[in-house]
């Protein structure tokens, strides 16, 4: 093999090397995956802008909404397009939490995902550039039962594309839960019957008790 080779395989792991450091960031506090600080999207001729923006997850902003345990401290994102994003995540619950984009390009994004994690009570931030689009993405927690109790949110890019269904305060549930009194005549007899049976079995024992 002969120098200019193995000089250019170097290369090659350095530049591995260091785009794997950028994708992922972890220790004992959480991890940041697939975060993207400099490379463009597609039909992005330059950053068009820079926003910062802090989400807060915990029990404390599941309360406002029957029905949920887990919740973020804002449920919907509005951002330009070709438009770097800081973002700062803080986890207020002494239990593990995600923030997780879905849908981002995977050339920049592996799986499309955007990544931010907290193991306990914490901070950490992390940082992607808005796709050329006019889409809306789904940002949840991907831990067990957590995004069906409330930790939900969705980030529209360009103006968005429409809500999300189930979104806390934003749209109302995909299957909503049906819990109407059928009051069929078949439905209606039943139940006369049962009660009927109830309040004979109830008579029936207070005498026999009291004799």
């Amino acid at each position: 093999m002969n120098k200019v080779v193995k000089i250019a395989i170097y290369i090659a792991l350095l530049i591995s090397v260091t785009s794997l450091s950028h994708a992922m960031r972890m220790g004992e506090w959480g991890m940041v995956m697939n975060e993207n600080l400099e490379q463009l999207p597609q039909g992005c001729d330059a950053v068009a802008g820079e926003m910062d923006v802090t989400i807060k997850a915990g029990r404390e902003y599941a309360k406002e909404f029957p029905g949920t345990i887990f919740g973020y401290s804002q449920h919907e994102f509005d951002f330009p397009k070709c438009t770097r994003v800081n973002v700062t995540f803080i986890n207020e619950d002494d239990i593990r939490h995600q923030f997780m984009i879905h849908g981002l390009p995977t050339y920049l994004h592996p799986q499309g995902m955007f990544h931010l994690e907290l193991y306990g009570n914490g901070e950490t931030s992390g940082t992607f550039i808005t796709p050329n689009t006019e889409e809306t993405y789904l940002a949840h927690c991907d831990l067990a039962q957590h995004m069906e109790k409330g930790m939900k949110a969705q980030v529209k890019v360009g103006g968005g594309n429409g809500n999300l269904p189930s979104i806390p305060g934003i749209s109302g549930q995909l299957n909503k839960d049906d819990y109407e009194l059928d009051l069929s005549i078949e439905n209606t007899l039943l139940m006369l019957v049962l009660f009927i049976l109830g309040f004979s079995s109830c008579l029936f024992c207070f005498f026999w008790f009291k004799k």
